[in-house]
């Protein structure tokens, strides 16, 4: 009985978790796309597109975690928004890596934008603070999809150091190319990711310890 009630609370903490995610990405993303759009920032709008990918990763873990309290159901769900997860991965990677390349090509010149720099930097706060205490709860209730969605958190948080770090060369130095090659630094990393949420491998490396 003792542990069930802690296996409840555990998942009420995550779905609390959840909804923070969901509630803070739906605002990033509003807006890095708006801002990332008057600057011309592929990185910036990549970004936005990747708090939107969020909102999705968050929704699915919140229909996840309601499902828990049915452990038949529970295993059923957890596959498919392991998977879910993983797709969304790889549709910000395709998305990204288009996006930045024809930006380079173009040699498309962002404006500067200090209201993403700033978004950058109080991400850079919010999202590690968000991924570690989901990866606390995805380990207490080995949870390989809340797990994945600490991970797709965690990513964020270096997603806006890249991001940041583009913004500010071009402000300073005016290199407009930072800023795409920021982007597609991104890719491979959400590109590993993804494939690792859709083969439903993760709980292996990260839920048991």
């Amino acid at each position: 009985m003792d542990a069930a009630i802690d296996r409840s609370t555990l998942v009420r903490r995550g779905m609390v978790l959840e909804y923070a995610t969901v509630a803070y990405n739906s605002l990033e993303g509003v807006i890095a796309v708006g801002a990332g759009v008057i600057a011309g920032s592929v990185a910036l709008i990549g970004f936005g597109f990747d708090s939107g990918i969020e909102v999705i990763s968050g929704l699915t873990l919140l229909w996840r975690l309601n499902a828990d309290v049915n452990e038949t159901k529970r295993e059923r769900v957890e596959q498919i928004a392991l998977r879910i997860v993983g797709a969304s991965f790889l549709l910000l990677a395709s998305y990204v890596a288009f996006d930045a390349a024809e930006s380079l090509i173009r040699r498309e010149t962002p404006d500067e934008s200090m209201v993403g720099i700033v978004l950058a930097a109080v991400s850079l706060i919010v999202m590690p603070l968000l991924a570690r205490s989901k990866r606390r709860v995805a380990r207490a209730i080995n949870s390989a999809a809340l797990q994945a969605d600490a991970t797709q958190t965690e990513l964020c948080t270096y997603l806006s150091a890249i991001l940041l770090a583009g913004l500010v060369l071009n402000a300073l130095l005016g290199w407009w190319w930072a800023d795409p090659v920021a982007a597609l630094v991104m890719v491979p990393i959400i590109v590993r990711e993804g494939f690792e949420g859709i083969r439903g491998d993760r709980c292996d490396d990260d839920c048991g310890h």
